[in-house]
């Protein structure tokens, strides 16, 4: 028997609901590392330099870090209700907003100048940021223009940008696990690799919505 296209459409947004509750719980635990604040916990052992020469380093390094995970979980919900529960597709819309715009995007901008990888993970990162801030912004705007398929497709590729986080990870993990390269090495490829995909599946699915 055929599953109806419905039931279809149900099991595979139940299978997205699956895959990013289980990169969100990873995201989650990789930000509990930073609770309570300790200055060199996790990644910020590799990082002395700026936390000592820098005293703004350590603040906007928490800033991103904090803000960051509610922006993850905002943006899905946003997007993921965007048909249904319209109160709550637009709250969870203006904290993901809000939270980039103000927070996340400015301070990852930040963070990138500091980028291990040397020069092309530094201009990646704020490559990156600039996008962000960017997309974001304009889908406040498409919305408040009441342009609602732009607003769809700027969250899109905001969002694309913001998923960076996870899918950069799990590069570095296929490339360390294939290639075993220099640590340094992985960071300058996944620097591109974390965003880059991203951005070209989201504008394969606009120009396929706009057909």
């Amino acid at each position: 028997m055929l599953i109806s296209k419905n039931i279809q459409h149900k099991i595979f947004k139940g299978l997205i609901f699956l895959a990013f509750t289980y990169f969100f719980v990873l995201m989650l635990r990789i930000t509990l590392f930073y609770v309570p604040l300790d200055s060199t916990a996790n990644f910020l052992a590799i990082k002395q330099t700026e936390v000592e020469e820098r005293p703004e380093y350590l603040t906007i390094f928490h800033i991103h870090v904090y803000t960051s995970i509610f922006v993850l979980v905002a943006g899905f919900i946003a997007l993921f209700f965007n048909k249904s529960l319209k109160k709550i597709h637009r709250w969870s819309g203006r904290v993901y907003v809000i939270l980039t715009l103000v927070f996340s995007s400015i301070s990852g901008i930040y963070m990138a100048f500091f980028a291990n990888g040397g020069i092309p993970a530094k201009i990646s990162f704020v490559i990156l940021g600039l996008l962000w801030f960017y997309s974001t912004y304009r889908a406040y705007q498409e919305v408040r223009n009441r342009n609602i398929m732009n607003h769809r497709h700027w969250m899109w590729r905001s969002y694309a940008l913001c998923f960076s986080a996870v899918t950069l990870r799990l590069w570095k993990v296929i490339l360390v696990y294939l290639f075993h390269p220099n640590p340094m090495d992985v960071y300058q490829v996944i620097a591109w690799l974390g965003w880059i995909p991203n951005i070209l599946f989201v504008e394969y699915l606009i120009l396929k919505n706009k057909k």
